[in-house]
């Protein structure tokens, strides 16, 4: 794949086609669908092209490139506003921390972020109400669920996530909007759809049961299986290879050429 910058705009154009086609499939207008791009392999000139398309929503995993690419992008605004007006750019651009986070590294990540989509325990979740001040707003989060239940991935168990959003409710410092999860990593995207059915399962009877209708957030499915993931209930989707290149695939490839374990970070990351 042509990881090019002249290139970002026709996948991006092509992704969006795609969102629209599984949304139709699954009764929904495209209007519904978040799309987050993943800005791992991302130049800062590639995610500008995609914010003059008037795209909104970027994702990073890596919380010292999130802070970076987050400061640059909003160097590139304040400059363009300086230097031309009123641009023909969205209002705002909604950043969003899709990776583990450390509850040493969560002052710095809420600094930028919009949504934090990987909360996975009450811990946690108390590190970010805890740096919450005066009237400020809520930090909004998504809790984690290992739906799949694979060894060494973040995530709390299904049984525990209804718990969890309980206590998290109770936090005046934090905004629980929804559930994110991951499949486990297939050439086969349909081997997913079991995955996303029991998530889209978990989210709806949480919703039913707290009452809570800014409870609406379902976010699941990458560059290998965002698809289906629309068509089971996903309101957000997280893509990065299929737009900005795939040299993220290409770790995971060399790794099982040698034989070696991916770190969970690394898993993350590759499979966007």
């Amino acid at each position: 794949m042509n990881n090019g910058a002249e290139d970002v705009g026709v996948r991006y154009d092509e992704v969006k086609e795609r969102i629209a086609a599984a949304a139709s499939r699954s009764g929904r207008s495209p209007e519904s669908i978040y799309l987050v791009a993943v800005t791992k392999n991302a130049t800062p000139a590639q995610v500008r092209i995609l914010h003059r398309k008037g795209h909104s929503d970027f994702g990073e995993s890596r919380m010292q490139h999130f802070v970076r690419m987050a400061s640059q992008i909003d160097d590139f605004r304040s400059r363009q506003r300086e230097l031309h007006g009123d641009l023909d750019l969205p209002e705002s651009i909604r950043w969003h921390f899709i990776g583990h986070l450390q509850r040493n590294k969560v002052r710095r990540v809420l600094g930028s972020a919009r949504l934090v989509h990987s909360i996975d325990s009450l811990k946690l979740a108390e590190e970010v109400h805890a740096l919450h001040k005066g009237d400020a707003p809520a930090a909004e989060i998504l809790v984690q669920v290992n739906v799949s239940g694979e060894r060494g991935k973040f995530g709390v168990a299904p049984a525990a996530a209804g718990h969890l959003v309980d206590q998290v409710r109770t936090m005046l410092g934090v905004r629980v909007r929804g559930l994110m999860c991951m499949a486990p990593l297939s050439e086969d995207a349909d081997a997913a759809r079991p995955v996303f059915t029991r998530a889209r399962e978990i989210f709806d009877d949480i919703r039913k049961s707290t009452g809570d209708s800014t409870f609406d957030l379902l976010s699941m499915g990458m560059s290998n299986d965002y698809e289906v993931a629309i068509e089971c209930g996903a309101n957000i989707v997280r893509v990065g290879t299929a737009i900005f290149g795939n040299s993220a695939a290409e770790v995971v490839d060399a790794a099982a050429m040698n034989g070696e374990p991916l770190a969970e970070d690394e898993i993350d990351e590759a499979c966007c």
